[in-house]
């Protein structure tokens, strides 16, 4: 039985796992967990910046045949052939002729373009004018200088070679010195003869002197030199001797005499001869030195047997330099010239060679040994099946079978890529595989091993180049081969991705018409078409040259054609792509024109993808953001594009916000005369028309939070934050901030709080003047800009008419200034105040225009827009009048808030004044501030130095960010699922964590719980808490005060975390909720301004909070009281100025709320302002209680259920960041509670007015009210939807009446009453309980029968002392826990008795 037991257990542990598995989480994409920034720029060096040819080539032999040195005592018989000649066999003069000859002949075998000139046994005249001639023809290029000293003394310690006198009597020592002055730089030097280490030592001797001569003539103008034209530096020579300085050169008969030589200039001859020479040969039976001469092929040939050693002796000299040189001395040695390179490659086989006759070959710069290299080996065994094949091919004309040496490198790689570890050293075989690119055999194999070495990172790629794979992948776009198609777009996807600057590479050499029929190809994969997008992106960004081509080749049209296609990466390039092509080209955009391009775009601005509706709004912000010439078409054009822009005002991702910013910031540089003019309104506007401040208004330079609370905490940092907004000396932001929403689709609240802020801010340094560090327009101006001009509606943005698309767009970047998203409102501010500073500027030398001038003398469209803005020296000062006006704190009268263009039933002008601010008429043709012809330059000081500020600073990132995952591995199984990967590993202890807690938690609400008043926790919380949210699985709960988030470990009674939320001063958290609470948690926090945040990092001591996302969940939220809930006015009571500057007797707006220590409401009468009856509040509560905004979370579906102070239930998906249903509420009054189920669809909503509505969100809008409950009598505290199948919904208001309902059901199927005057109630989703919170400082615990179970009235361990009054209190979602927030400050929790946990 126990085993069954087990197991069961084990199974159902397992069911638990499975179901964490399944479950979605949200705001988990690389968007937000990545900054939105491109890579950072790696100078890349695999491009030879100073590529070199070898044009003269000087061969210097003093062989005075038949006469030997008397230095050098030599064997008989000795080591006679010189390039392969026996100088004996013929007369002395035509022996040097033939070897001089054949040296040039096998020069030219490399290099054959070069000018050679032969001096055979030659004076030391005729080397000095030999060396001066190739070096004056030469110029900046390299020349060679090989000199063979076979017959003639060894060089000498004084750093001398040996030639002859004129009559061949005498050796001349020629000194290096000299030498090095004649052949100048950069010049490549040979020496074969014995000891030429010398020589080398000497050459560094000798320009080491000239660099000090150089030094003292600097110093010294009388110095000889100092008149003399600078010498070139002897750096950029290289050297290769045959030996060492103490060594003589090999003698072996069987061996040539310049073997060194032989080695440099025919390396397969002499390898394969050497071979033979080796006892390993005999294992070649019938191969000899004759038969070598034999076989069959040309050097140049790869198909026969010679060409193919000789391809595959290039593969393996080059992978042992690349293997062992630095990366930089391989570039210069075996990259930057190709006779310098083939002269290296050769010279690793002379050090092999030579090396087994003891004889160690020099060269400068020196490379590390390599005679010992593995890939060798492999040469060996190439050798060995090439020419155990000779003899039956010679003799009986068998056909010759190819090596299969690039076959087994090619598997060698792929072993390397397939069982390598992350950390390793490169693949030898890189090398290799790009000489395999040549061949059509290997050719697909390589191009996809290649691919896959190239997605392993940047660094690959880097690599990749380095080797030289740039031209070979080039040269091979002009296939027509389609199975190469795939493998090509992915690897020049990956090349571009990390270096962009070979756009111009692909251009010249047309290679965009490849990508262009790739992307045109509809039988292509989506992914590779995406590839193809990307490049032909990347070819036309910020390069006119690629744009034309791109232009002529259709891209525009190929574009448009998919635009639409299913794969969303493809969509979002091809959008990226147009957005490029049009950018500052103005054919491109014509031709976009002419395709409606920017009407096609507008399907992807309610994509469900949010990072293809960021590339579209790219797109059409580069579409209105060209600079050329306007017309009346274009501008009408721009002025829809900009008005179906601004329905993105809220939308619910902010990397599509930030790019709205960017976009409108385009449209503001074009029509800045017009922007300057509604600039110049508002802030009159707003200086004449006032509103009240709060009543607690931070003071100057007080930038600690305002509690209420006798200590305030230091608060943690929050990276989020690093950079907003700090108030300026004079402006103290956030003083009357408010918020004033343009009706459902519009508005934002401002995420700043000057709580937690330094006042050096790196935003305000760079705003207003460019050499201003305060904003022209502060944030409390730019907040009342908002409010004022509020009055006039948005409601149809497509239906505005043009003359008012300036007003309207000003009015949207002043919401987007107060987002609640910091990046978002610091752009937006940028472009707000950069207009403000020129229309300031500009308005000095005239008096701003009053309304009814400014109806007559419209500005103009941009058509000159640079003429009456114009900056000649630095920023003028902003004038004093101006600034004033700008930050005047005079509270003045509200005017009534409802903006919409039809007032909503019960709403209206109710009191106030009926202000109607500019909605002027701009006509295209006249131009504001137009001064005429005798306008003189001091009139216009500002100018394009700012308007280039402007646009060169206003970018997002985003396309270069998009950018980073073809540059990032592809191919490689992501870490979550890759099994052994730390992250899986993290993610499988967390759901075993999870089930442990679920079983645990079963296990004890099984057992019954008789009492739940064991206190388990007490703390004093910073500020008084209005929100509690117990995490899941941990033991952290989360308490929100005012304007703060604190956590706490409820086991230990530690403090983890402090932060503040960022929401303004006068709105305050009403509702939190934890998101992935079985994996990777984020905290949702929602204030009653509409606006939600979400954070991750928090409760974390290595980290500091970090906000992952914001948007506006609610645009239209109105912070209210109880029994007032309707949008719209609040009489306010007590005192008649409680807002400084309101005339006795009027109406104001009702925000900000009333603060905390106002009176009870208990004494005073409300009623609905707008008309409607409603229920006295019962004596207790606060008057800053309000339903703000509650929200409810479905994990399963990745969906956010948002309402409060609105008509609607708003549903946002949280995986497209996109509000995707508005269910009306049918009612007049606040939604104050929402509980979902996934699986039935069902909402359940109770509301101010006491009705509690079900709602079937499958139907339609209009009909997915289902049922409406109507037995409650006062304010609904909360409603619980139980998630069973046949779960009932309980409801209670403040009134302590409790229902269960049916929803089949059209009355309450029970009724439960409790204590009246309840602040707070929750419902436990497992134990059948539920708890009750009053102001009356008590809290009583039911089961759903009815029955107390406990009454908890005093603090245990606190010396009595009686409990304040309930704020809030919420139950663990599985363990019998319940937290109790009150008004004292203190944050307790209590348990069931201790004997049952």
């Amino acid at each position: 039985m126990a085993c069954a037991s087990l197991l069961e257990d084990l199974l159902e542990q397992e069911v638990y796992d499975m179901t964490d598995w399944n479950i979605p989480v949200a705001f988990m994409k690389k968007r937000h967990s990545e900054k939105i920034e491109g890579s950072k720029a790696v100078t890349q060096s695999w491009r030879m910046k100073d590529r070199m040819k070898t044009v003269s080539v000087a061969l210097v032999l003093c062989l005075n045949v038949g006469v030997d040195p008397p230095d050098v005592v030599k064997t008989t018989p000795c080591a006679r052939l010189e390039c392969w000649i026996d100088p004996l066999s013929m007369s002395p003069q035509k022996a040097l002729e033939s070897i001089g000859a054949n040296l040039q002949k096998q020069y030219e075998n490399w290099q054959p373009r070069a000018r050679y000139k032969q001096s055979l046994d030659p004076t030391v005249d005729e080397v000095k004018k030999l060396c001066t001639s190739l070096r004056r023809n030469a110029k900046e290029e390299r020349v060679l200088f090989h000199y063979n000293g076979h017959g003639v003394p060894r060089p000498t310690v004084n750093g001398e070679i040996w030639v002859f006198n004129k009559n061949y009597t005498q050796y001349i020592p020629l000194s290096i010195y000299d030498l090095q002055t004649w052949m100048g730089s950069p010049s490549i030097f040979v020496y074969d003869c014995s000891n030429a280490g010398i020589i080398v030592k000497s050459f560094k001797q000798f320009a080491l002197q000239r660099e000090q001569e150089l030094e003292v003539a600097a110093i010294n103008p009388n110095h000889p030199l100092a008149q003399m034209p600078l010498p070139p530096s002897m750096k950029n020579c290289i050297q290769l001797a045959a030996c060492e300085a103490t060594e003589l050169l090999p003698m072996n008969p069987d061996l040539p005499a310049d073997l060194f030589t032989s080695c440099l200039t025919t390396p397969i001859k002499i390898a394969l001869r050497w071979f033979c020479m080796q006892r390993s040969a005999k294992l070649v039976p019938g191969v000899t030195l004759d038969l070598i001469e034999k076989i069959p092929g040309r050097l140049n040939d790869r198909r026969t047997p010679l060409g193919e050693l000789n391809w595959i002796f290039t593969a393996i000299t080059d992978t042992i330099a690349w293997n062992v040189l630095p990366r930089d001395l391989f570039q210069k040695l075996f990259r930057q010239d190709l006779l310098v390179a083939s002269l290296f490659r050769n010279f690793l086989l002379a050090e092999r060679i030579m090396r087994s006759y003891n004889c160690t070959p020099v060269s400068s710069p020196r490379l590390p040994p390599t005679y010992m290299h593995a890939m060798w080996q492999a040469w060996d065994l190439a050798v060995d099946i090439c020419l155990s094949q000779l003899p039956t091919i010679i003799e009986e004309g068998t056909a010759f079978r190819h090596s299969p040496f690039f076959a087994e490198q090619l598997t060698a790689f792929q072993v390397w890529l397939t069982l390598g570890v992350e950390n390793r050293n490169p693949p030898e075989q890189l090398p290799i595989v790009l000489q395999v690119l040549l061949s059509q055999v290997h050719r697909l194999r390589a191009l996809d091993l290649l691919g896959r070495f190239l997605d392993l990172g940047p660094w690959a790629v880097s690599l990749a180049l380095s080797v030289g794979i740039f031209p070979y992948v080039l040269k091979l776009l002009q296939s027509s081969a389609r199975e190469l198609r795939p493998l090509l777009v992915f690897i020049w996807a990956k090349i571009l991705a990390v270096d962009s600057s070979c756009q111009a590479d692909l251009v010249k050499d047309n290679g965009h018409k490849y990508f262009l029929s790739v992307l045109a190809d509809p039988y292509m994969p989506a992914e590779h078409r995406t590839m193809a997008a990307f490049i032909l992106a990347v070819i036309v960004n910020s390069y006119n040259t690629g744009q034309e081509a791109c232009l002529q080749g259709n891209l525009i049209a190929i574009c448009l054609e998919q635009l639409n296609d299913p794969h969303p990466l493809l969509r979002q390039w091809v959008a990226i792509c147009l957005g490029r092509i049009w950018q500052n080209f103005d054919a491109a955009r014509w031709c976009g024109v002419r395709d409606i391009a920017h009407e096609k775009l507008y399907s992807l601005l309610s994509d469900p993808i949010p990072e293809v509706r960021c590339s579209a709004v790219f797109a059409l912000g580069t579409f209105v953001g060209n600079s050329a010439e306007r017309t009346d078409h274009s501008t009408t054009i721009d002025h829809n594009v900009a008005m179906m822009l601004a329905q993105l005002i809220n939308d619910g991702s902010p990397v599509v916000r930030k790019e709205l910013v960017v976009a409108f910031s385009h449209l503001v540089v074009q029509y800045e005369s017009n922007f300057c003019t509604v600039a110049l309104q508002f802030m009159e506007e707003e200086k004449n028309y006032s509103l009240p401040s709060p009543a607690n208004v931070i003071e100057p330079g007080n930038f600690t939070p305002v509690r209420d609370g006798p200590a305030t905490p230091r608060l943690r940092s929050v990276s989020s934050y690093g950079n907003i907004r700090a108030a300026t000396s004079v402006r103290n932001l956030n003083k009357s901030l408010q918020n004033l929403n343009l009706n459902e689709e519009t508005g934002g609240s401002n995420p700043f709080s000057p709580g937690y802020l330094s006042t050096s801010s790196s935003a305000s340094s760079t705003l207003g003047s460019p050499d201003n560090d305060e904003y022209i327009l502060s944030f409390e101006t730019i907040d009342k800009m908002r409010r004022v001009s509020s009055y006039s509606s948005l409601n149809s943005l497509i239906g505005v008419s043009f003359n008012s698309v300036y007003t309207q767009i000003w009015r949207v970047l002043l919401h987007l200034a107060a987002d609640p998203f910091p990046e978002v409102s610091d752009l937006a501010m940028k472009v707000l105040n950069n207009t403000a500073y020129k229309a300031t500027v500009n308005a000095r030398p005239q008096r701003i225009l009053d309304s009814t001038n400014l109806t007559q003398s419209a500005p103009a469209s941009p058509t000159s827009k640079g003429t009456h803005i114009h900056q000649v020296g630095g920023s003028p000062p902003i004038p004093s009048t101006s600034s004033s006006s700008l930050t005047n704190d005079v509270s003045k009268q509200t005017g009534p808030r409802d903006i919409s263009a039809a007032p909503r039933p019960g709403t209206g002008a109710t009191g106030g004044v009926q202000y109607t601010p500019h909605s002027h008429q701009f006509s295209r043709t006249r131009k504001m501030f137009d001064k005429g012809p005798d306008q003189t330059v001091e009139d216009s000081e500002d100018g394009i130095g700012h308007k280039s500020f402007i646009s060169t600073t206003m970018q997002t990132g985003f396309c270069d960010w998009s950018a980073k995952y073809f540059a990032q591995p592809v191919m490689k199984i992501p870490e979550e699922h890759d099994v052994q990967s730390l992250v899986r590993k993290e993610r499988e202890w967390r759901f075993l964590r999870n089930g442990r807690v679920r079983k645990r938690s079963e296990w004890i609400i099984e057992k019954g719980v008789p009492r739940l008043d064991d206190q388990i926790f007490i703390n004093r919380n910073p500020g008084v808490p209005s929100v509690v949210k117990f995490h899941p699985f941990t033991t952290c709960i989360a308490v929100a005060d005012k304007d703060s988030i604190c956590f706490w470990d409820w086991e230990r009674g530690e403090k983890l975390d402090y932060f503040h939320n960022g929401n303004p001063r006068y709105t305050r958290i009403t509702a939190m909720e934890y998101l992935n609470g079985q994996d990777c948690s984020l905290l949702l926090s929602a204030t009653d301004d509409g606006a939600i945040r979400v954070w991750k990092n928090f409760a974390d001591l290595e980290k500091n909070p970090e906000m992952v996302t914001a948007w506006q969940g609610l645009s239209d939220m109105l912070p209210t009281t109880r029994g007032s809930c309707t949008r719209g006015l609040l009489l306010l009571h007590g005192d008649s100025e409680t807002f400084s500057g309101m005339k006795p007797g009027t109406l104001g707006l009702a925000f900000p709320p009333p603060p905390l220590n106002l009176p009870r409401l208990g004494t005073h009468s409300h009623t609905m302002s707008s008309g409607h009856s409603s229920q006295p509040l019962p004596s207790g509560l606060s008057s800053n209680s309000s339903a703000g905004m509650v929200v409810d979370w479905e994990q399963e579906t990745g969906l956010l259920m948002t309402s409060g102070d609105v008509r609607i239930i708003r549903i946002w998906d949280t995986d497209r960041e996109l509000k995707i249903q508005d269910i009306p509420t049918g009612a007049d009054s606040c939604v104050t509670s929402l509980s979902c189920d996934s699986d039935r669809s069902l909402i359940v909503a109770g509301l101010g007015d006491g009705s509690v509505r079900i709602y079937d969100r499958r139907m339609a809008p209009n009909e997915c009210r289902v049922m409406t409950y109507r037995e409650h009598t006062a304010w609904v505290v909360k409603t619980y939807l139980q998630r069973t199948p046949q779960g009932n919904i309980i409801t209670v208001s403040v009134n302590g009446d409790v229902r269960f309902f049916d929803p089949r059901m059209p009355e309450s199927v029970n009724v439960i009453q409790t204590v009246k005057g309840l602040t707070a109630l929750d419902f436990h989703p497992r134990a059948n309980l539920f708890a009750c919170g009053s102001m009356n400082q008590f809290i009583a615990i039911y089961n759903t029968s009815g029955d107390v179970i406990s009454n908890i009235k005093y603090y245990d361990g606190f010396m009595g002392q009686r409990i304040g009054a309930i704020s809030c209190l919420a139950f663990h979602p599985f363990w019998p826990h319940l937290a109790v927030g009150s008004n004292d400050y203190y944050m307790s929790i209590y348990s069931a008795e201790k004997r049952i946990r």
